[in-house]
């Protein structure tokens, strides 16, 4: 039984789907499961058991004989949400009591952590553990996730396997629940398909021209490889907290003109002011050091922006489907 916290989420669900792809059905999704529109991600995936997510630690412990494997993706996710106690109670203590169960009983996990880690970037974002300490997120959520991660470098106790993934920008199929926090590639094909052009934060640093903000985007289906990697390698020399990302930054400019050549128009692009509330919490550049996993043995092939975008315009944005 392999247990995805999450489950309903953009992230869980694709990762549920990639597990189905292979071969895995005992699965248990956990979730609050209280959106229609996010539970779609769900529909025609098969899964054993569905439980919420205030009651999966109790469930955790009581039958942790059958459960082999955790991927702890659920948290909140919100980068605007200011509120330090609602990431203290969903992300940090949460994930130490899923953590804790864990390692009282032997399950390997893999959770997740963010690139929100690395702050604006001023130390790099090399995926070492000594880094982790000096670390200065720019908002509560990428706070909430680096002290989890400084927490679990402390503990003396650590499941026989485990991972933490710092996940960069991913986007790709099920993020339509997301709202705001939607990728930038799926606000874009909403917008050409309304109004003929892209609109795209105005650079209000003076290293860079508008457009040329720089971000390391990941598709999704990449990363639930990664997933399917970890679950299948699991070995403890290798428990570590990894970058996950493509490893080569992109301009939004890209990003957008190749939404616009994945549909056959031609590039009409607007900028605008980004909002006050994120404006000084924004990141200009990431881009995810890779060497660590590749060195762990992971030889998942990630595919082009260009390849990725293709895919997730024509055979999921296009028709609303998804994976």
């Amino acid at each position: 039984m392999i247990v995805v916290t999450g489950a309903a989420g953009f992230i869980g669900s694709c990762l549920v789907s990639k597990l189905n792809h292979e071969g895995f059905k005992d699965i248990v999704a956990v979730d609050d499961f209280s959106r229609s529109e996010k539970n779609k991600n769900l529909t025609g995936k098969t899964y054993s058991k569905e439980v919420h997510r205030d009651v999966f630690p109790s469930w955790l412990r009581e039958n942790q004989r059958l459960v082999q494997f955790v991927f702890h993706i659920g948290a909140r996710t919100d980068t605007t949400e200011f509120d330090k106690k609602i990431f203290d109670r969903l992300n940090l203590n949460y994930s130490k009591n899923v953590w804790n169960i864990c390692v009282e009983f032997g399950i390997p996990l893999v959770y997740a952590s963010s690139a929100a880690t690395y702050g604006g970037g001023e130390f790099g974002y090399e995926d070492s553990h000594e880094l982790i300490e000096k670390l200065h997120p720019l908002n509560p959520y990428g706070e909430s996730k680096n002290d989890f991660d400084k927490w679990v470098l402390k503990q003396e106790r650590k499941p026989g396997f485990w991972a933490g993934l710092k996940f960069f920008n991913v986007y790709g199929p099920n993020e339509y629940h997301k709202g705001r926090m939607a990728s930038v590639v799926f606000h874009a094909f909403n917008q050409i398909q309304q109004t003929g052009k892209v609109k795209l934060f105005r650079s209000h640093n003076p290293k860079f021209k508008d457009g040329d903000q720089l971000r390391d985007f990941i598709y999704v289906k990449d990363v639930t490889e990664v997933c399917l990697w970890l679950l299948r390698s699991r070995k403890p020399a290798t428990s570590s907290i990894y970058n996950i990302g493509s490893g080569k930054a992109r301009t939004f400019l890209d990003l957008a003109k190749n939404v616009f050549s994945a549909l056959d128009k031609k590039p009409e692009i607007e900028f605008i002011d980004t909002p006050a509330d994120i404006r000084d919490k924004y990141q200009y550049f990431t881009e995810a050091t890779m060497e660590k996993l590749r060195n762990a043995g992971c030889d998942v092939k990630f595919h082009s922006l260009e390849e990725n975008i293709r895919d997730y315009t024509g055979n999921f944005l296009t028709g609303t489907r998804y994976f």
